[in-house]
This record gives structure tokens, C-alpha cells and sequence, in this order.
């Protein structure tokens, strides 16, 4: 396995551009599947993710092509010829349940292996089945897949989810493109990426309102034709460059963001004492000469404070002036980076849901372990402002969401190098 060695002390500065969102795009190619005409990815993510969901389409009879060194992806569905997501790809990507509506709204079948992916919590698909239920399919579960079936068709439904939850807004809005009849869903997540595919889908010949908001209403039509879009900035990557600067000084220009995306990190940047600025280009970051300031930050759904900046911003106010609390509410099970940063001098108690964070002068390089994809970046920042030398090992999954972090850091003149197979 890799691993990533940082040296500490130095400043970074630069310009840093923002890839596309592996989120949104995880999303938008399943959408291909609604469709017997090619679609048409710009911006993609070059991501391992990206190849994983790559090779679930491929399995099910799509055709993937990728162009400009895999920033644009060309797919076509018109063949299709299998049904079943099969473990040995589900396995490696939570974001696999998204093939479930839209082969149900075109095919009326599908077989999807329960999903995997990080181990930050439980993250059940109820709500996905839930959704799919309410239009009609009939499921059921054994041997580890979700066997379900809409012989008919699907039907247009309301669909009210007793709490937020971006995935399952998203399969069920796949679904009920191509369903008979009006869809409502209520408490729909609201996230940029949802926005994203909404937009996507409408270029499609989709008919759909309120996305955005937490109702949103799909008009079901008899078919979708292909389209090009371009993926949104991936607001988690901006967010995590944005806080680089923050931990070493200097100053960060993240191209292609924008504050909108982020309102709710930015205002809680500003109370840490990190001033932000948006250029024509994108976010102009730098800390300010007061130093860090303890904060307290609890995650929410959009547009609250995301739950995959948590671990980052964590690592941040280890060093802060004071008493930082962080409360994760999105998943269980996420503070597993801060043993990890605890290795490295930081001072941090966790009683469940809860993390307490003592500011330090300082933290010391040590060898540590990456637990998941956003305890790898935030345990790589961490190491950027350490003394001495941090080896993060198992940084596998690193590669699932960030695109060449070694390489934009150390464009900025950060210390840090990839050592394989290790």
C-alpha cells in the first residue's frame, strides 16, 4: 500500500485548481442510463472512484470513453445487457446504489450487492428502497443484493423522508424522471451536487422544479435523449485547499471556486481568524496576523457546515488559541482520525457524537494511519504544519477523492511525496 510523506515548516503559496465534483459526478453517470443517446461528462474528476463506477457501467453494457486525460467522459447506453451490480465492484463504492432507479425506471429490474465503501458509520439504504417503493418496485433482500422489479413501470409518487439524505435524494430523482406521473419528494437534500444533477438531467429532457430547495416536484416523461454538462467544482476539494494556508501561513488562490458553494465554512473560516476573499478566478485564502481562534462547529446537511470537512477543520483547531467543539450529526463513527492526530501532540477527547479539541503550540511529525478519505487530507494538513516528518499510511483511500494532491501542493512548495507500495 502507499503511503504519503510530508515534512512540516514551510508556507504554501499559490494557485491551486479545483477539479470537477467527484460527488456530483458519482451521481451524473448513472444517469446515462436513462438514456439510449451518449451523455456527455465535462470536468470529470480523475479519480479511482471515477474508474470504479466506470467499470460497474461497462459491466452492465454501457460504453465509456474518456478524452483532455480523462476530463471528459462519453457514455452510451443504448445496448444494454445485464442488471446486476455485482459485489465485487459495489463493494469498493457506496455511490454504486445509484445504478438501482434509473435501471428500474428503464429496464423494470435490477440486482444491486448492498454497497460498501469508507467505514465512517453504518449509512444504511433504506431511504434508496423506501424511494423506490413508493413508485412501485417491488424488493426484497437476500444474499446480500437487492433484488427489485417494477414490471409495469414505475409511477409517480410523494415521497417524504423522515430525514435528510443526498443519496437516496438522488436515486429516487433518477427514477422518477422516467416515471408515470408526478413525484414529489419532500425533505430533499439540497445540496450543490443535487442542483447538479437536477440540471443534468433536465438538459436530458427532464421535467423537474424546486431543485435547491427541500421540495422538489419531477414530472415524469417517456423518454430522456442524450446531452453535455459540465460537473460543478468540487466544493469538498475547495474547502480542503482553502484550509492549507490556514495551517502553514502564506496564501492560496483555489481557482474555479466560489464562496456560495461553502457559505456556511466560510462564515465559520472568518470566526477562526482565516480571511477569505472571492477573485474573478475563485477563493483567495490566507490567515489572518491575530493566529487561529478555537471555534466550535457542528455539521448539517446543506447549506450547513459539511460533515466531509470535519475531520480537516478538526485538525485545524488542534493549534487554535482555546477550546474548540466539534459535534458530527451527519454520521456516526467519524472521529477515527483523532487518535491519529492525538499521535502527533494534539489534544482531543471524543464522547460520542462529540469532540473536545485543546489548542497546542504545536504538533510533532509522527507516523500515523489514514482511517478514511477525508481523515487522509486532513491527516497530510496536519503534517504540513507538524515538525518534522508525518508518514500517513494506508492512503488508499485518498485516491477515491482527491485528484493529484501530491502534485497541487507541491506546486504551492509543500514537502510531500508519495511512497509506493509501501
Amino acid at each position: 500500500m502507499d503511503a504519503i510523506l510530508v515534512t512540516g515548516g514551510g508556507e504554501i503559496n499559490g494557485k491551486i485548481p479545483i477539479a470537477g465534483a467527484k460527488n456530483a459526478c458519482l451521481t451524473l453517470m448513472p444517469a446515462t442510463l436513462l438514456s439510449e443517446e451518449p451523455l456527455t461528462l465535462t470536468n470529470a474528476p480523475r479519480l479511482s472512484d471515477i474508474k470504479t463506477m466506470t467499470t460497474l457501467l461497462e459491466s452492465l453494457g454501457s460504453e465509456v470513453s474518456t478524452m483532455q486525460d480523462g476530463k471528459v467522459l462519453t457514455m452510451s447506453s443504448n445496448k444494454l445487457n445485464n442488471f446486476t451490480a455485482a459485489y465485487d465492484i459495489v463493494r469498493k463504492m457506496r455511490a454504486s446504489i445509484l445504478v438501482l432507479g434509473p435501471l428500474l425506471a428503464r429496464e423494470g429490474q435490477a440486482v444491486v450487492s448492498l454497497p460498501g465503501g469508507c467505514a465512517i458509520g453504518a449509512r444504511p439504504v433504506d431511504l434508496h428502497l423506501m424511494a423506490m417503493r413508493a413508485l412501485g418496485a417491488e424488493i426484497e433482500l437476500h444474499d446480500g443484493y437487492i433484488h427489485a422489479k417494477a414490471t409495469n413501470g414505475l409511477t409517480g409518487a410523494n415521497i417524504d423522508f423522515p430525514f435528510v439524505s443526498v443519496g437516496a435524494t438522488e436515486n429516487a430523482l433518477l427514477a422518477a424522471s422516467l416515471a408515470k406521473g408526478t413525484t414529489i419528494l419532500k425533505n430533499a437534500a439540497r445540496e450543490p451536487e443535487i442542483v447538479d444533477l437536477v440540471q443534468c438531467l433536465i438538459s436530458m429532457g427532464a421535467k423537474i422544479e424546486g431543485e435547491g430547495t427541500s421540495s422538489i416536484t419531477i414530472q415524469g416523461v417517456d423518454r430522456l435523449h442524450g446531452a453535455t454538462h459540465r460537473v460543478v467544482t468540487d466544493r469538498i476539494e475547495l474547502g480542503t485547499y482553502m484550509l492549507a494556508p490556514a495551517f502553514t501561513g502564506g496564501e492560496i488562490e483555489c481557482l474555479g471556486g466560489k464562496i456560495e458553494l461553502l457559505t456556511a465554512f466560510c462564515e465559520k473560516l472568518d470566526e477562526c481568524g482565516i480571511i477569505v476573499e472571492q477573485t474573478k478566478t475563485g477563493i483567495r485564502v490566507k490567515r489572518s496576523d491575530a493566529g487561529l481562534k478555537a471555534i466550535n462547529v457542528k455539521t448539517e446537511p446543506f447549506p450547513g457546515f459539511p460533515t466531509d470537512l470535519q475531520a480537516q477543520m478538526m485538525a485545524l483547531l488542534c493549534t487554535a488559541t482555546g477550546k474548540s467543539i466539534l459535534e458530527e450529526k451527519i454520521f456516526e463513527n467519524r472521529f477515527m482520525h483523532a487518535p491519529e492526530l492525538s499521535r502527533m501532540g494534539a489534544k482531543i477527547s471524543v464522547n460520542g457524537g462529540t469532540a473536545i479539541v485543546l489548542g497546542v503550540d504545536r504538533l510533532k511529525g509522527a507516523p500515523v494511519m489514514a482511517t478514511d478519505l477525508r481523515a487522509s487530507v486532513s491527516l497530510i494538513l496536519a503534517g504540513l504544519a507538524a515538525e518534522g516528518e508525518t508518514l500517513i499510511n494506508r492512503v488508499y483511500h485518498l485516491d477515491r477523492g482527491y485528484e493529484r494532491v501530491e502534485e497541487k501542493l507541491q506546486n504551492c512548495g509543500a514537502k510531500i511525496e508519495r511512497i509506493r507500495g509501501r
